[in-house]
């Protein structure tokens, strides 16, 4: 035992020397968190993405475990082992081309010295999209590579995207598939949009510093997360992570956001005689900083405390200092003039993994404007918030199945702010739950597993939700508006899924939504949808 226990701490004091992300749609995430549901390890990841240096020591670590591995357990250990299996360096420097690597993973090139190594693979899909109003093909390609020099990683992802046919507008919309960013085509049946993510990072033994351009996750949540979600596009920033401790875990994240709203003042004339408008445009520059404290009191149980703020018009050092209060010192530089301030959030996750056996247990809380003296007051209460409960217990009835339901609220005025600009969202994208606010949701779902690497999922949502209201109802409306006002419709939607990874990264996939509305006026909508799709590659 001893030996191994050294081998285990020979192999993580190995990896610690870069901090690769991984993409957050990579299934090992589902593989890992189960076990870790199941007390088998104790998988960080209420924020992600997460380092394949860490999950590399979380297999590693089921590897010496194998003996309370099912059968299915073990063989998409191997299958993930694969991918994340540590490769030591040698000195030969030759390039190899559409090639297995040591572990057995066929990769489009990869290079590998004692201080440096490559990894690249194209990405290219097809998929198909029909049902009510909508009938179109998405085709994508691109390129994706990672690599290490020493104590530094770096990695790249790029895909290209087109989409032809019908109901492409209209695809996204009230939905948690992740938005978009336009080219500029007349067209409603052709559209071309491009998705790029890009990391360099320097590691120590317990931290690292980033720059790169990603969505970040916060939290738990079966579709869709309240405090931070990939429904945005994604956004440049800084990333700075920390463990002092095995029980404290420490980040900060400063982004720069895009606020879509052109700057009047900061736009000019060109002078290049009429061409393209003779005008340079300039939209009002918009930031966000959070940072998290996680906690471990005891193998299982994490709690983590966050804050974030989103601001505008200009950069502010104090914002780039993550031990700072953000709420308190963004009051003290703004005069405590509503005005001129910005727009804070105080967030808690709490979990609890397999303290009853194989369960998870879990809840969130978003507060955006709380007025503690008056929280209970009806009259006066301001409270914009939001929570999250769920849970979920695998291996029940059957090996690999799992059985889970999730309630979610957040209350009017939610994410909103009373300067556009400073809004919770990034291209207009909720940089939170996909609903926006004035909303609840309950989700029963169900996830099975079969055979390896095929993972079948059934959902069941009841949603219930409220207008938006106004500017003069967040801040004048004296009681304030009540939740679910402007009833606007109530949706339920049945929703399932398969999809089965071949190969590392290649994916065949398949899913069918059928979605009712009855609006407020009692009218009736249904709606269908099914995706087929084949794909190299994660999105």
């Amino acid at each position: 035992m001893r030996i191994k226990f050294l081998w285990i701490l020979l192999l993580c004091s190995s990896l610690s020397a870069q901090t690769v992300w991984e993409n957050q749609n990579s299934e090992v995430y589902t593989y890992l968190y189960r076990l870790s549901q199941k007390g088998l390890i104790d998988f960080q990841d209420i924020i992600r993405p997460v380092s394949r240096t860490q999950i590399a020591q979380q297999l590693n670590l089921l590897d010496t475990k194998k003996d309370q591995l099912s059968r299915l357990e073990k063989s998409e250990l191997r299958f993930y082992l694969q991918e994340f299996k540590t490769i030591e360096g040698t000195d030969s420097d030759k390039i190899h081309l559409v090639k297995k690597d040591e572990n057995q993973r066929l990769r489009g090139l990869f290079i590998r010295t004692k201080d440096f190594q490559l990894n690249a693979d194209p990405i290219g899909g097809l998929m198909r999209v029909s049902g009510t109003g909508k009938g179109f093909t998405q085709m994508s390609n691109g390129i994706e590579f990672w690599g290490q020099a020493k104590r530094f990683a770096f990695q790249f992802y790029y895909r290209d995207y087109t989409e032809t046919g019908k109901g492409i507008d209209s695809f996204r919309n009230e939905s948690p598939e992740p938005g978009i960013i336009k080219l500029f085509d007349p067209s409603l049946s052709h559209q071309n949009f491009s998705e790029v993510r890009a990391s360099i990072s320097y590691s120590w033994k317990n931290g690292s510093i980033s720059l790169g351009k990603d969505n970040l996750l916060w939290g738990y949540g079966e579709n869709g997360r309240m405090v931070l979600s990939n429904k945005a596009p994604t956004y440049p920033y800084i990333r700075f992570d920390y463990q002092p401790f095995q029980w404290l875990q420490f980040n900060y994240t400063h982004a720069w956001l895009n606020s879509n709203i052109i700057d009047s003042n900061a736009s000019y004339n060109t002078g290049n005689g009429g061409v393209s408008g003779d005008i340079r445009i300039q939209y009002i520059p918009k930031y966000m900083a959070t940072h998290t404290l996680i906690f471990k009191p005891t193998k299982g149980l994490n709690i983590a405390l966050g804050e974030s703020i989103v601001y505008s018009d200009k950069m502010d050092i104090g914002f780039f200092i993550p031990v700072n209060f953000f709420k308190i010192y963004d009051n003290n530089r703004s005069n405590y003039n509503i005005n001129s301030g910005s727009n804070g959030q105080l967030f808690l996750q709490v979990s609890s993994r397999n303290h009853i056996k194989n369960t998870h247990l879990y809840g969130s809380l978003f507060v955006d404007e709380l007025k503690v003296s008056e929280m209970f007051n009806a009259a006066k209460s301001r409270n914009q918030l939001g929570y999250s409960i769920g849970a979920s217990v695998t291996d029940l009835l059957l090996p690999y199945l799992t059985l889970g339901a999730e309630y979610t609220r957040v209350n009017p005025f939610v994410y909103s702010n009373l300067l556009p600009a400073q809004n919770y969202t990034q291209y207009n994208s909720p940089l939170g739950d996909w609903m926006g606010n004035n909303f609840d949701r309950q989700i029963f779902f169900v996830k099975y597993t079969p055979i390896p690497k095929l993972k079948t999922y059934l959902r069941f949502q009841s949603i219930r939700k409220g207008g938006p209201g106004t500017i003069a109802q967040q801040y004048l409306a004296q009681p304030q508006p009540p939740f679910l006002f402007d009833y606007q419709k109530k949706r339920t939607d049945l929703f399932v899924q398969a999809s089965y990874e071949l190969i590392n990264n290649f994916y065949l996939t398949g899913s069918y939504q059928n979605l009712n509305q009855t609006l407020a006026s009692g009218e009736k909508q249904k709606n269908t949808t099914t995706q087929i799709g084949i794909t190299y590659g994660l999105k």
